[in-house]
């Protein structure tokens, strides 16, 4: 199953949720964002280049994941309150999970698009490039949040979620990191079988 009627019900019940007098609309807004652009990139790619069942599905965990986080704040997630009570915690951890997806899913993705255009051909340059790119985008994304922060002060704290961690921006890019890697490690299998299923068209 790809991207059939499960997909998008559970894609649009946690998008409106999450859209439910969220905690702050504009943290909101920055953290589902990814999401609200993938949506559209999907439905435009899904005839010419569809991707497997495994990506629409990491895509989907990886885009309710950061509907949760924008409803909440990532340091404000009910769960992970309770978690850092249990486990002695000095913060709410939810944001690792989203950093974690942040390497898990477009390690994958990226595999999936280099793997089918042919890009490289040794699996073990393949595996580093995938680390590489993944490690990049994280990168990014924390060059972005730095620069939403500094063009939008005080409203922008939540969007960053540091509470108070001066490491919190090497810990973000190296769970990302370890995501990318535990991707490869757990479905690469998988993936390989998908991918041999694809019509050649695709």
């Amino acid at each position: 199953m790809s991207m059939g009627p499960t997909w998008f019900v559970i894609y649009g019940g946690v998008l409106l949720w999450s859209a439910i007098a969220p905690r702050d609309y504009f943290t909101w807004f920055l953290e589902v964002l990814p999401a609200l652009i993938a949506l559209p990139l999907l439905m435009a790619t899904r005839r010419r280049f569809p991707l497997t069942p495994l990506a629409y599905w990491l895509i989907l965990v990886h885009a309710v994941i950061l509907m949760v986080g924008g409803h909440y704040t990532y340091a404000h997630v009910p769960l992970f309150d309770w978690l850092r009570e249990v486990f002695h915690w000095q913060r709410n951890n939810y944001d690792k999970v989203g950093h974690l997806a942040q390497g898990f899913v477009p390690a994958m993705l990226a595999r999936e698009i280099l793997i089918r255009l042919d890009v490289i051909r040794g699996r073990g340059w393949l595996n580093f490039f995938i680390l590489c790119f993944c490690l990049a985008l994280s990168a990014a994304y924390e060059l972005i949040e730095w620069a939403v922060a500094a063009a939008s002060g005080d409203a922008a704290v939540a969007f960053l979620a540091t509470q108070g961690d001066e490491w919190d921006t090497q810990s973000d890019m190296a769970f990302a990191l370890a995501g990318a890697i535990l991707a490869l490690i757990i479905l690469t299998r998988l993936h390989d079988r998908q991918l041999a299923r694809l019509s050649p068209r695709s």
